[in-house]
């Protein structure tokens, strides 16, 4: 009998980098997030165009809220091996 071969169910989700993340983020859905990064393909965007809408007059804070944020993501558990940010 031949086996069926299974493609992990994928998840894209993100944040705007328009601030630093707070505990909101980690309750409402960072913690989600590292559960199910091993569970499903997991791609996770840091949406800097969007910011820009908001942060159109300070673009020089776009570069340093995409690194705090990525900092963010690697410090609460999200695994570059498991998830693709």
């Amino acid at each position: 009998m031949k086996e069926r071969s299974y493609m992990k169910e994928r998840i894209l989700t993100g944040d705007r980098i328009t601030g630093k993340l707070h505990l909101g983020h980690y309750v409402g859905s960072l913690k989600n997030r590292v559960e199910l990064q091993t569970q499903y393909e997991t791609f996770l965007l840091l949406a800097d165009v969007q910011a820009l809408t908001t942060h159109f007059e300070k673009p020089e804070l776009i570069k340093q809220n995409l690194r705090n944020v990525a900092m963010d993501y690697l410090s609460v558990g999200i695994n570059p091996n498991s998830a693709t940010i």
